[in-house]
């Protein structure tokens, strides 16, 4: 069942992509949105992955601090300032992927 419904959406996906290009005229020039396509898509990948990692990564850091401090609470101190420190680290890395992102586009 899972795999017929994942058939189904890759099918729907690639009509999708593929409707622009099929209502195009013969001869013509592609549309400048078309010709760009691939930057689009590569830098919704790149924010993507970067999103989901950064979300991942902060959320393992939160987790480990929380069970650290509930275990040593005279040491909340330090772990609360280390964490703060290193999800700041992790939302820059997203950051810098949203640059590259506006850099793939060139805006």
């Amino acid at each position: 069942m899972r795999k017929r419904l994942a058939v189904a959406v890759l099918a729907l996906a690639v009509l999708a992509v593929a409707a622009p290009a099929l209502a195009a005229e013969e001869g013509g020039a592609a549309p400048p949105v078309m010709r760009d396509v691939g930057k689009f898509i590569a830098a919704a990948f790149v924010l993507g992955v970067a999103a989901f990692a950064g979300a991942f990564g902060q959320a393992k850091a939160v987790a480990s601090a929380c069970t650290s401090m509930g275990r040593n609470p005279g040491a909340a101190g330090p772990v609360r300032i280390t964490m703060l420190l290193g999800v700041a680290f992790i939302e820059s890395l997203v950051i810098y992927a949203l640059v590259v992102a506006f850099m793939i586009l060139g805006k």
